[in-house]
């Protein structure tokens, strides 16, 4: 029999999947440009604020929030089409239909399902794009299309705190920027600056305890600007006598972007404030290890760690193969 200890470790990879997200890749599983995708699931959500009065941005976030679950989850299949929400047969159908794979919308309202014809073609399709979105769409309508409202539709739906905050946060970020190809990225410190790293992640930790190494150390000059490597919303700032001060960014694609051991924050910096690729949100430090304000234990450094949810849990990962991208980016556009 296997070990307890075996299972986890087999049903952790079996959820969390490949890392890849789909807005980010060149084309989708259809082959088409990852930019015609783009296209077509905004008109999509225009489609819908015209018939229903819904702000595009609020079906954009729960989009994107389901996207990203399929791109980090070996139990999910990819999007069929530009749509990436995912409702299961039985909630779709309702629990008591005898056909899972029903497409008649009056037999699933007598049996409580959510499917609903969004196309005028009097079929509920799982499948189809507009009656997926349709259904979505009426379901919050039930509660309310205002901003409290929707976190009690959200609430309703997935019956998890931190799905309703990942969601308001990416309708926020969609909503500042007017537009959904949010996909730039920076590297956390200026390029061509005096800094150095290598992967240190999942090496052992014994301060506070036996523990690993959860992101990929920054050596660099104290001072030194910090920069948010996405755009995203932040989600946490303070102190944490590790991490010393530190923020967290959540970005679009479910990945939560942490940054410790600064030596301060940047002016007016705010819990929910969206920002993008390069904002300044602090500079490198080596505070932590003690109360607050504690600092100089250690050389100047900052940490730098990434975490991805997948709508059950959120894990590190090594954040290192990214940050070598985002250099090289970095450096190229400092050259043209």
């Amino acid at each position: 029999m296997l070990s307890k200890k075996v299972l986890s470790f087999i049903l952790f990879f079996f959820l969390c999947g490949s890392f890849q997200t789909q807005a980010g890749a060149s084309t989708d599983q259809s082959g088409k440009p990852a930019s015609d995708r783009l296209a077509e699931r905004m008109m999509l959500y225009k489609n819908i604020e015209a018939a229903m009065q819904i702000p595009w941005y609020y079906m954009a976030a729960i989009d994107q929030y389901e996207h990203s679950l399929r791109n980090s989850r070996r139990d999910l299949e990819k999007a069929k089409g530009a749509v990436g929400i995912h409702i299961e047969p039985e909630r779709w159908s309702g629990m008591l239909n005898p056909n899972k794979n029903d497409h008649n919308p009056l037999t699933i309202s007598f049996f409580d399902g959510l499917g609903m014809d969004g196309n005028g073609d009097h079929k509920a399709d799982v499948n189809n794009d507009e009656d997926i979105l349709f259904t979505i769409a009426n379901h919050i309508l039930f509660f309310g299309t205002d901003e409290d409202n929707f976190r009690i539709a959200l609430w309703n739906y997935y019956k998890r705190d931190k799905a309703v905050g990942i969601i308001m946060g990416n309708a926020s970020i969609f909503k500042k920027f007017g537009r959904i190809d949010l996909q730039e990225n920076a590297f956390p410190v200026p390029v061509r600056t005096h800094y150095s790293y290598r992967s240190t992640w999942g090496f052992a930790r014994g301060w506070g305890g036996r523990r690993s190494h959860e992101g990929t150390d920054i050596f660099a000059d104290y001072g030194l600007p910090v920069r948010s490597t996405c755009y995203g919303i932040i989600e946490m700032k303070g102190w944490n006598k590790y991490g010393g001060w530190r923020i967290g960014i959540r970005d679009i694609n479910n990945t939560y972007h942490y940054f410790a051991h600064l030596s301060g924050f940047a002016k007016d910096l705010r819990i929910g404030q969206v920002i993008e690729p390069g904002t300044v949100i602090g500079g490198v430090g080596s505070s932590g290890y003690g109360p607050p304000g504690t600092s100089g234990k250690f050389p100047p450094h900052l940490h730098y760690g990434m975490y991805r949810d997948n709508g059950f849990i959120e894990w590190s990962f090594d954040p290192t193969p990214h940050l070598r991208v985002w250099e090289r980016k970095d450096l190229a556009k400092r050259r043209s």
